[in-house]
């Protein structure tokens, strides 16, 4: 993608506002693994080089779209106007940038062939390589735990984000009476991956959405330079 690196360099800027302990670490283990270079999927949102990060990103835009911010710079999640939760700047980032950490060392490049205009050529295309077999949501949250602690809140709404998807209804229902951010989370990577997403890249009316939110916030520079190494899976 033509944006990546603007792209790296807000996702720095945005998770430099996390102030946890453990965010450092959890920041270098990002830093070398594929996840400023992987698709978000094989072959129906953003199927291309940085998918992932640009997916992360969009999510961040819609839930904080879906929110409302306060006076005290809380944000609250309402229902017909009345407010069913409220989280904080640090709970929305971590949320919507890291709901989808489990896609590091999940996917693989391979050669297929297709046939143009009558003759076969060969491509490359995204195929799927688990390489940490530990479901979706849960895989989530087991690495970003690795290295740094959740709130209840971020833990249930990464947990369950895939929404009524997952096999475990009971389960997913109870989770979103205690915690409704499970459904504003899914709510904004749904619509990520359907109003905001093609498979190359941003739709054109979200083309440059968010490019400049973190104008006034750290800036890469002033965070630590991302280094590129090979990182170990969790």
């Amino acid at each position: 993608m033509d944006n990546r690196q603007a792209n790296i360099n807000r996702f720095e800027a945005e998770m430099a506002k996390v102030t946890r302990d453990g965010v450092d670490k959890l920041m270098a283990f990002i830093r070398k693994s594929d996840m400023y270079a992987a698709p978000a999927s094989t072959r129906f949102h953003l199927s291309v080089t940085g998918g992932l990060l640009q997916h992360s990103l969009n999510v961040l835009d819609a839930l904080r779209a879906n929110l409302t911010k306060n006076d005290d710079g809380t944000y609250s999640y309402e229902v017909a106007g009345v407010p069913a939760a409220r989280v904080t700047e640090e709970n929305v980032i971590i949320m919507a940038l890291l709901h989808d950490i489990c896609k590091t060392y999940f996917y693989t490049t391979e050669i297929r062939n297709r046939k143009v205009d009558g003759k076969w050529e060969q491509y490359e295309a995204f195929a799927v390589d688990d390489k940490i077999p530990y479901g979706h949501g849960e895989k989530s949250v087991m690495m970003i735990e690795e290295y740094m602690k959740l709130q209840p809140v971020e833990r249930y709404a990464i947990r369950w984000h895939m929404g009524y998807t997952e096999a475990d209804t009971l389960s997913f229902n109870n989770a979103i009476d205690k915690y409704p951010m499970i459904w504003a989370l899914h709510s904004a990577d749904t619509q990520a991956s359907h109003f905001m997403e093609a498979n190359e890249g941003n739709k054109l009316a979200y083309a440059d959405n968010g490019s400049a939110e973190y104008a006034d916030q750290p800036t890469l520079q002033e965070a630590t330079a991302p280094v590129f190494e090979e990182a170990t899976p969790v």
